[in-house]
């Protein structure tokens, strides 16, 4: 069927997610999902939308889920956009605000949709390298560019920027769109989203699959001036007008109306960050300092594809990213307390060959 392919899919490299296999007794720590259940509130929510209604279209516009994202941002309605997952909002933006005759600047080591856009999107394209301790140098930034997409905090390595190098960052470049990619700022990470209200180039993207615990509902959305917000409406509108289901609209307006679970979670997440990072730092890893639900590291004397097969062996899965600079480097999704028990009786497992060897 190849042969009916146009050019443009003969020559994309599509992203690879993380592995979503079925295994019995499995502790899943590679796809950065959530180890807490969703608010009991947003369960009952999406609960009342499976009624006779659903034979209707939901709103297009979005228009209870904007205002609420609205109130709790403090910000205005026309500042707020929503999507089917930050993905969507992302590939949105980069048709709308990013393409552009200089190429788009964003560090070698990230996400790893940033690039599939480009190639989908025929946006020119420039990688900025991270430095030694695998950090965004923003000084790094001055050079041509027609734009600017930042993962704060960086994916995979989870290190954030702080709201100052961020607004160091708009106000070099102030006739450049900037987008940051807040995917994982609920775990310790500076939002810039205060800073919308004084950089009319800056768009904030998040997403409500990480810190919320909806990554099966797939809600994302964006924060920025109303002509940026204008702009990813159109692109949205030019092809599918109506992004959201009615539960899933439902299901987002309740996690932001319940902030006391929302803490909670978020706090317990970040709190077994740190226990996992004590413990991984036990066995002799190298751990980058995280503010994600999930903590980058290597070992010393040990692959990371090696490491990783290991412990698929003992039913744990971590993401390993078989790229250069990050080859020995395991991408380690938080878990509960027992799935950070398990990953860490597994790796000393995988360790005992090399630790106790004469």
């Amino acid at each position: 069927m190849s042969r009916f392919w146009s050019d443009l899919v003969h020559d994309l490299e599509p992203y690879v997610p993380g592995e979503q296999p079925r295994m019995s007794d499995l502790v899943k720590l590679n796809t950065n999902e959530n180890p807490f259940a969703p608010s009991p509130h947003v369960l009952d929510a999406i609960h009342a939308e499976a009624s006779e209604t659903l034979r209707l279209y939901p709103d297009p516009q979005a228009t209870a889920l904007r205002e609420a994202l609205a109130a709790y941002h403090d910000v205005r309605l026309e500042q707020v956009f929503v999507g089917n997952g930050s993905d969507e909002v992302l590939a949105h933006a980069f048709a709308a605000l990013l393409k552009h005759d200089a190429p788009l600047l964003f560090p070698d080591i990230t996400y790893s949709f940033y690039p599939v856009y480009c190639r989908l999107f025929g946006i020119a394209y420039e990688t900025v390298p991270l430095d030694d301790a695998m950090r965004i140098r923003i000084s790094d930034y001055r050079r041509r560019a027609g734009g600017i997409i930042l993962a704060n905090p960086n994916a995979p390595t989870g290190i954030a920027l702080s709201r100052q190098e961020i607004t160091a960052l708009l106000d070099e470049h102030p006739n450049l769109p900037v987008v940051i990619d807040e995917a994982y700022v609920d775990f310790g990470a500076e939002t810039a989203v205060p800073l919308a209200a004084s950089h009319p180039n800056l768009l904030v993207v998040h997403t409500m699959s990480k810190s919320r615990s909806l990554a099966g509902l797939r809600v994302g959305y964006a924060i920025g001036d109303a002509a940026l917000i204008e702009a990813l409406t159109r692109v949205k509108d030019s092809f599918n007008s109506y992004p959201l289901g009615r539960p899933a609209q439902a299901g987002a307006i309740a996690a932001l109306e319940d902030e006391a679970y929302f803490q909670q979670s978020r706090t317990f997440v970040i709190n077994s960050r740190e226990r996992l990072m004590q413990g991984l730092a036990g066995l002799g890893f190298e751990v980058l300092p995280s503010s994600a639900n999930f903590v980058f590291a290597r070992h010393p004397a040990r692959g990371g594809d090696e490491l990783a097969a290991a412990l698929r062996q003992h039913a744990v899965l971590v993401r390993h990213f078989p790229a250069p600079r990050i080859f020995d480097y395991l991408r380690i999704t938080v878990g509960t307390d027992m799935q950070t028990d398990r990953l860490i009786t597994a790796l000393s497992s995988a360790l005992i060959p090399e630790t106790t060897a004469p």
